[in-house]
């Protein structure tokens, strides 16, 4: 059996110039199966509002959402390391950052992610220092898509590309254990895994990142009805769900669509 992933296994992967993958899993069965396949970092994201939940955008998740997925996912007792996103208004200041971070660890998380740079700082260095093994994640930040307007690619104008750097920085130095980019342009997005030591993991920000994480159904097409630009597909889950319940029906003598 291998040894349990810590976030001192994930640090020590950028060490050694090894390669991150990280998945979603919101439940069980699909922990349970990347763990299986040996996936070394696994996130209950808040993006379950609109994969798992059928919500516009991830504004709408609540606590109590992710805490039932995470203790879902938690049951599967993956090698992986397994955290959770704190969702929308759920750290707005440093004691309810740590409050609420306790929570999704009481419910299965080995960690816990949020969104932001320099302005969540001190909900940062509150959450680190109560012992919880903290995640940035700078770039896109879904949870502000309503005041953006949309999902846009950061670091293209000079003023987001300094704001991007400092703002990792600030992360690093208050102890986050990693970094996710998401929607970064690749040339910002490999200068920051450069400079920076702890692990940077893309999303939709190129090749050059320590990692990659993916929402899982993007990668196994189980999400037809949406798969971002920077996602092909490696399966067609969803057609092969589609032919087995036509086959199915065919077989039990109901006549198909």
């Amino acid at each position: 059996m291998n040894s349990k992933i810590t976030v001192e296994t994930i640090r020590a992967m950028k060490a050694r110039g090894e390669k991150i993958a990280a998945l979603t899993a919101y439940d069980y069965p699909m922990a349970k199966l990347l763990d299986e396949c040996g996936v070394p970092m696994l996130l209950v994201g808040d993006s379950l509002g609109m994969v798992v939940l059928g919500y516009p955008d991830t504004t709408h998740v609540t606590m109590a959402e992710m805490e039932h997925h995470i203790r879902a996912a938690a049951r599967a007792k993956p090698n992986a390391l397994l955290g959770g996103d704190l969702p929308y208004h759920s750290y707005e200041t440093a004691e309810t950052a740590v409050a609420d971070a306790k929570r999704l660890v009481a419910a299965g998380a080995e960690y816990v992610k949020a969104e932001g740079g320099k302005e969540i700082l001190p909900q940062v260095k509150a959450i680190i220092a109560a012992g919880i093994p903290f995640c940035g994640h700078l770039g896109m930040l879904p949870q502000h898509v309503l005041e953006e307007g949309g999902y846009h690619i950061k670091g293209k104008k000079e003023e987001e590309h300094q704001r991007l750097i400092a703002d990792a920085k600030a992360l690093a130095d208050a102890g986050a254990f990693a970094i996710v980019l998401e929607l970064v342009t690749l040339p910002v997005a490999k200068e920051i895994s450069q400079m920076i030591s702890v692990p940077i993991i893309g999303i939709g920000s190129g090749p050059d990142c320590d990692g990659q994480i993916l929402v899982t159904q993007d990668l196994i097409g189980a999400f037809p009805w949406f798969t971002p630009r920077f996602v092909k597909p490696v399966v067609s889950c969803a057609g092969e769900i589609k032919k087995a319940v036509a086959t199915w029906q065919s077989a039990i003598g109901v006549a198909g669509k």
